[in-house]
């Protein structure tokens, strides 16, 4: 199975396909557990509550976490790819935005569509709320490639509002219910065998939450993250990515993808308390190598 998955990279390289969107059938993948309750009856209980990975080639460069923009206020890694640089792929703000992109499995993609990367960063940057910014996001969905987009007004003060776009879905966003949610490379919820998985997994700790240290949450939620057993067979996954998916399916039907060249290189749990406060941990892999790792914690005060 090794040898497929260096087939898989190797047919990409021998026709000189550049990374994310044009090299891969499909651009970089993702998957995203989270879960928000905005009032919390307990005080020891957290608002929100998501881990995430980012899956991508090793070489495409990009920065780990850190702050930037106007104050230094937005929290995020930032893709460096020749042209599409200054994109994320997920962040936060300590003014309490929050957004989080995945992309949408589909076999052949536009070359000269847009760059996915730049809706998480044009929305940590704008004045406008997240419903808002959803629906004009969604009157220009057909500019990309596909793609789902989690963004969120964290207000400590207002309460939380999260919603969700994709625009190989319905055509207008909606404002999710407090609740537990997975998200991988299909629409919100959708069933796939290893989104089911990790989210069960997910939960299982989520349940602890509040007895666990935190250190110890974050640790378990890591694991959830890193989990490499494959989910087979998954015909919906096969259904959507057709023979793009096939030379990679046993590393790609699990929560963390590892292949050569290529899959999870990034995990990030975020935690905000009732009172606001944020806690990001970025576990990043170093000079493409998939047995170095290293881990980053910021933590702040939402200011809304």
């Amino acid at each position: 199975m090794l040898q497929m998955c260096k087939n898989w990279v190797h047919l990409l390289l021998r026709y000189h396909v550049t990374p994310c969107e044009q090299s891969h059938p499909w651009g970089p993948m993702c998957i995203i557990f989270f879960k928000f309750d905005p009032r919390p009856v307990s005080k020891n209980a957290y608002r929100l509550i998501l881990a995430a990975n980012r899956d991508e080639f090793y070489h495409r460069p990009s920065k780990l976490a850190g702050f930037w923009g106007n104050n230094s206020e937005i929290l995020s890694g930032l893709d460096m790819e020749e042209g599409k640089e200054g994109g994320t792929w997920l962040g936060i703000s300590t003014r309490g935005k929050l957004a989080a992109l995945t992309n949408y499995l589909q076999p052949r993609l536009d070359p000269d569509a847009r760059g996915r990367g730049e809706l998480v960063a044009h929305f940590l940057t704008t004045d406008m709320d997240s419903l808002t910014y959803l629906k004009k996001v969604s009157a220009e969905g057909h500019l990309y490639n596909g793609f789902n987009l989690i963004a969120a007004d964290l207000s400590t003060e207002k309460g939380d509002v999260v919603c969700y776009y994709g625009n190989r879905g319905d055509p207008e966003p909606v404002v999710l219910a407090p609740g537990t949610y997975g998200l991988s490379n299909a629409l919100l919820e959708t069933p796939w065998r290893k989104l089911c998985f990790g989210k069960q997994l997910f939960l299982a700790v989520v349940e602890q939450s509040q007895a666990l240290p935190k250190d110890d949450l974050i640790a378990q939620l890591l694991d959830v993250l890193n989990n490499d057993e494959a989910q087979l067979p998954d015909p919906a996954i096969e259904d959507q990515g057709r023979e793009y998916v096939q030379p990679i399916l046993s590393k790609y039907a699990a929560v963390c993808v590892r292949c050569p060249d290529y899959g999870t290189r990034t995990n990030t749990v975020i935690l905000v308390d009732a009172d606001g406060h944020v806690t990001f941990t970025e576990r990043s892999m170093l000079d493409k190598d998939p047995s170095r790792w290293e881990t980053t914690t910021h933590e702040f005060r939402l200011q809304s």
